[in-house]
């Protein structure tokens, strides 16, 4: 279900796709720039910087389809559960939860980033060029996970086969779509 009609939608159609039909330059603009900020990251750590963006958005589908890349290719789902329900206590490695509080906070609100939480990252080795893709990675969040949301965009039925204790810490926002 979605506020917008999901037009040329087939069922291999992802939703968050369907519901760009009527505009596809803007999602093209949008995948360009998204893969320009992937590309410029470890895709870890982009990872980890879209699950903390997306939380904080509770954007469901954001979290579901990036958590299915770090469960598939990083962690186990026990540790991705862990880290969806609070990244501090999931055993990451300090760098890691460094970049996800920043990340957070981005979302939150950028204007409280200090110049501290920069540091922060430097302490760690990550350079400004770094820094500025994790920086970028939550902010380009933020355009794609209220847009779905806005338009009332549910996550794709096919995630209802997600493990039930890691599915019920990734829907965070709206439910999964029933067909």
């Amino acid at each position: 279900m979605a506020f917008i009609e999901l037009s040329k939608q087939t069922e291999d159609t992802p939703n968050h796709l369907a519901a760009f039909a009527s505009r596809p330059a803007i999602l093209a603009a949008w995948q360009q720039l998204n893969g320009a900020i992937k590309e410029s990251m470890d895709l870890r750590r982009y990872e980890l910087a879209t699950i903390a963006a997306a939380r904080r958005l509770r954007s469901s589908y954001c979290m579901l389809a990036h958590g299915g890349v770090l469960a598939e290719r990083f962690v186990e789902p026990e540790v991705l559960r862990d880290i969806a329900l609070d990244h501090h206590a999931a055993g990451l490695a300090p760098v890691d939860v460094a970049i996800m509080d920043l990340a957070d906070k981005v979302v939150a609100d950028a204007t409280s980033v200090t110049e501290e939480d920069i540091e922060r990252l430097r302490r760690f080795g990550l350079d400004d060029g770094e820094i500025v893709s994790v920086v970028c990675a939550a902010a380009v969040r933020c355009f794609y996970s209220k847009t779905l949301d806005a338009l009332g965009v549910q996550p794709d039925a096919s995630y209802v086969s997600v493990e039930p204790e890691l599915r019920d810490a990734l829907v965070v926002g709206r439910p999964i779509a029933s067909r």
